[in-house]
């Protein structure tokens, strides 16, 4: 054997590890095994499991059945792995064994082959059990079954309050900051792409804010549908091979590295037999990017044109739009938010389907990678998107205030503040008319002397149509 490799041992045999690898057979044998695709877990969720194998380790010692000096090992090995040092040995694919049993041996083996190195002082071999068993003493008192569903709850719940929650409440802010600067602007609103009664720009952008500010309670009610973790269940959810105090123990610690409160499940057979709760997760995730699709849509409608489109606001170039149309720009970063959106919809149905009884079967689901993986990647392009667009497409936003004003003067649906006063049908009347000839409705209402001029000029006043009236009480419609 070159001396590129080593030889480890699993339960099946050896297999010719890479000499510079920390993991052992069981990974190696995964590799071989499952060569799909490019996916791995991310940085989140590798620190995750760092988390989750540093408490059940620091529990293990205080129960008095891990020594301390293979504590103090596994720890610094887990502490490098949770810093992110130790990111390039999780060679797994994602599409691999459903329950992600080669992820967590994975994990395993390679904090015992750290810490192995460890031991070994400035001679020290990477990889091996000894001193640290990657199963006796790293998995110690957990199986896969409960772990891998523990990193994927912690894992998401922490990127939902670290990243997602503040990229949020980023774009909210910057879209609260722009309905305040052109709350005075009317425009015209639109119903069923027509022309319908003036609205504030304020008005309009107000409603993207609060959309971006309801999406911040979703991945709230998100964070709290992963707070039940099923760590401590071990196997099939009774607990095999664990200390009656090792889960409640080692789930304290978990919050309290992570800042969550994360509970021992309430049902351990619930927690492991199927994973609503990710589920329910990935539903408000999809929720939110249906918001970012409604926001991005809209702007890149307004800010159509520049000459030929409705051009109610500009938004900034960010790059030529065209290879071959001068001067052309795009709305790019709307178009980005809107992929977002479809990639998230569709992480939400492999989830949905994944989480389902195609996947949840008797005491285990076996299809956690696949639904960890998406749900993490729904959060970090959620983030990334919303951050972007907020300071790429709404800091730059402005709005065309005589363009604004020209297609509110010009709009048929002028004529509705005018039907309390000379009834529906005239009104509807002074409509047909104003198409027809391609004057205003306040000029052809002028013409027709229906009321004074007085009267015209202050049903038409645009800016009175935003906001309820009692004197200005209508029929309503669509």
């Amino acid at each position: 054997m070159s001396e590129a490799f080593r030889t480890e041992k699993d339960s099946m045999g050896e297999m010719n590890i890479p000499a510079d690898a920390y993991y052992g057979a069981q990974t190696g044998r995964a590799v071989e095994n499952f060569p799909i695709s490019d996916l791995r877990f991310s940085r989140r969720f590798i620190e995750a499991m760092g988390i989750i194998k540093s408490a059940a380790a620091e529990v293990n010692r205080e129960l008095g059945i891990l020594d301390a000096k293979r504590e103090q090992l596994i720890q610094q090995a887990a502490k490098e792995l949770i810093d992110g040092k130790l990111d390039d040995q999780f060679v797994v694919d994602i599409f691999q064994t459903g329950s992600g049993t080669s992820t967590n041996m994975n994990t395993n083996e390679v904090i015992a082959g750290r810490a192995n190195e460890i031991a070994g002082g400035a001679t020290g071999k990477r990889g091996g059990k000894d001193p640290v068993h990657p199963n006796d003493h790293v998995n110690m008192e957990q199986s896969s079954n409960d772990v891998i569903p523990t990193a994927m709850h912690v894992s998401a719940a922490v990127a939902i309050k670290e990243t997602l929650i503040p990229a949020l409440e980023h774009l909210a802010e910057a879209l609260s900051r722009k309905a305040t600067e052109y709350d005075d602007v009317v425009k015209i609103g639109r119903t069923h792409l027509q022309d319908a009664t003036p609205i504030r720009l304020g008005q309009e952008l107000s409603g993207y804010a609060a959309q971006a500010r309801l999406g911040v309670e979703r991945a709230k009610r998100a964070v709290a549908a992963l707070r039940e973790l099923p760590l401590g269940g071990t196997a099939v959810g009774t607990g095999i091979n664990s200390h009656p105090d090792y889960a409640k123990r080692a789930i304290k610690v978990v919050a309290q590295r992570t800042g969550i409160d994360f509970v021992e499940a309430a049902n351990h057979f619930e927690a492991q037999a199927a994973k609503d709760g990710i589920v329910e997760t990935s539903g408000l995730l999809k929720t939110i990017a249906v918001s970012f699709t409604k926001i991005a849509n809209d702007i890149r409608w307004l800010s159509s044109g520049p000459r030929c489109g409705i051009g109610e606001i500009s938004i900034p170039a960010t790059q030529p739009g065209s290879s071959i149309m001068p001067g052309k720009v795009n709305p790019v970063m709307s178009e980005m938010m809107l992929m977002v959106a479809a990639q998230v919809i569709g992480n939400d149905a492999t989830v949905t389907f994944a989480g389902s009884g195609l996947g949840s079967t008797f005491e285990l689901n076996v299809m956690m990678p696949v639904m960890g993986y998406n749900v993490l990647q729904s959060i970090e392009l959620l983030s990334r998107a919303a951050r972007v667009f907020a300071d790429r497409t709404v800091a730059g936003l402005e709005a065309d205030r005589e363009r604004c004003e020209s297609l509110v003067e010009q709009s048929l649906a002028m004529c509705t503040s005018l039907a309390p006063i000379i009834g529906y049908d005239q009104a509807a009347d002074v409509a047909k008319e104003s198409f027809k000839t391609g004057k205003t409705v306040r000029q052809v209402a002028a013409e027709r002397k229906l009321m004074s001029d007085a009267d015209l000029t202050k049903s038409l006043d645009a800016r009175r149509m935003t906001q309820p009236q009692a004197d200005m009480i209508g029929s309503g419609g669509g």
